[in-house]
């Protein structure tokens, strides 16, 4: 990473602070382990799949190795962690705008979508929000577990009767 994309990181890092994340962490693309392996755990045991409008489910032509190929093509990238599904989207929504208004044109984010109460996929309607809806970090083949490990963040299962704070991940990925 050079000079300026880490100074351009650290400004994206105090923003999220800001914006009200946990924590918010600079990655290298060599820092995110993709592991097709998710994509079992998307199919059997989450209750959006088949009809969340974000999930891959809904893009059947694109397979694990094609969302592999996409963000290997990106250099750096920010890490955000907030213990709201929803903050934690519009913060990754809100630093890959800045990203995009700053000339980093292809800044794209990866968080689980909760821009509505209720995807219209599950009634069997278009996306109300295409501009902001996204796929979830895990949804393209990353292993946010061993990613988030790798950057020294914490993330554990949750067990009935868990009265820790839930741990929401997204990732901003700029080129």
């Amino acid at each position: 990473m050079t000079e300026l994309q880490k100074s351009y990181a650290q400004s994206l890092i105090q923003y999220a602070t800001l914006l009200g994340a946990v924590n918010a962490v600079v990655f290298d693309i060599k820092d995110i382990v993709f592991d097709p392996r998710t994509i079992i755990k998307c199919m059997f045991g989450c209750s959006d799949w088949g009809k969340g409008l974000t999930c891959p489910s809904a893009n059947p032509q694109m397979k694990m190795e094609d969302y592999e190929k996409i963000f290997k093509k990106y250099s750096f990238g920010i890490v955000v962690q907030a213990n709201d599904k929803k903050t934690n989207q519009d913060i990754s929504f809100e630093l890959e705008r800045k990203a995009f208004q700053d000339g980093y044109y292809f800044a794209f984010s990866l968080s689980d979508c909760a821009v509505c109460k209720q995807c219209a996929g599950f009634e069997g309607k278009d996306c109300n929000n295409k501009k902001k809806a996204r796929p979830a970090f895990h949804s393209v083949g990353i292993d946010v577990f061993k990613t988030v490990h790798r950057l020294g963040l914490p993330l554990y299962t949750l067990k009935e009767n868990d009265d820790r704070p839930q741990n929401w991940y997204a990732a901003v990925f700029i080129e």
